[in-house]
């Protein structure tokens, strides 16, 4: 196995007198998918923010591929590749499917049009996606397009 895509060295946050990291490590290779989980509370939302630079942490290290990042500012790390999205994304309901996932894709990537089309239908793929990339978004439904916008019950609207 070769050198780690991410790697999170003894990072520590701290809020006044609350510790929300301390000496967190992990390491993430090139391809692999990972999970972070724990109650709330427990420091996940602050460590991701430590690592796409919404937040400077206070001790330890954020290397990719790499180079140290700790100091780069977010916009700089997401040229280089690493953004975060938020747990209530707000798809364009006038867009296709293919159309929604392009515009992050434009944004963190900078691919040319055509590029960033080839990546996001891959994409689509991976997920068994593909065929459904022409819907609009409007007229999806959950059980036969992505679910992903989750809306309170008092909030209850026709498609996803």
């Amino acid at each position: 196995m070769g050198a780690p895509l991410l790697q999170v060295k003894s990072v520590s946050k701290h809020f006044g007198g609350f510790t929300a990291l301390s000496s967190v490590s992990l390491d993430i290779a090139p391809g692999e998918r990972f999970g972070l989980i724990g109650p709330n509370g427990s420091g996940k939302t602050t460590l991701i923010n430590c690592i796409s630079g919404s937040l400077r942490n206070e001790g330890g290290q954020i290397v990719f591929e790499g180079k140290e990042i700790s100091r780069l500012p977010a916009y700089r790390r997401t040229r280089l590749g690493i953004a975060r999205s938020f747990q209530l994304p707000r798809p364009f309901h006038t867009m296709t499917v293919l159309e929604n996932l392009l515009v992050p894709s434009a944004y963190v990537t900078h691919l040319r049009d055509s590029e960033g089309e080839v990546k996001a239908m891959e994409i689509l793929r991976s997920i068994r996606l593909g065929t459904r990339r022409t819907r609009w978004r409007a007229s999806c439904r959950r059980s036969s397009c992505v679910s992903s916008s989750w809306r309170a019950p008092w909030r209850r609207s026709r498609g996803c």
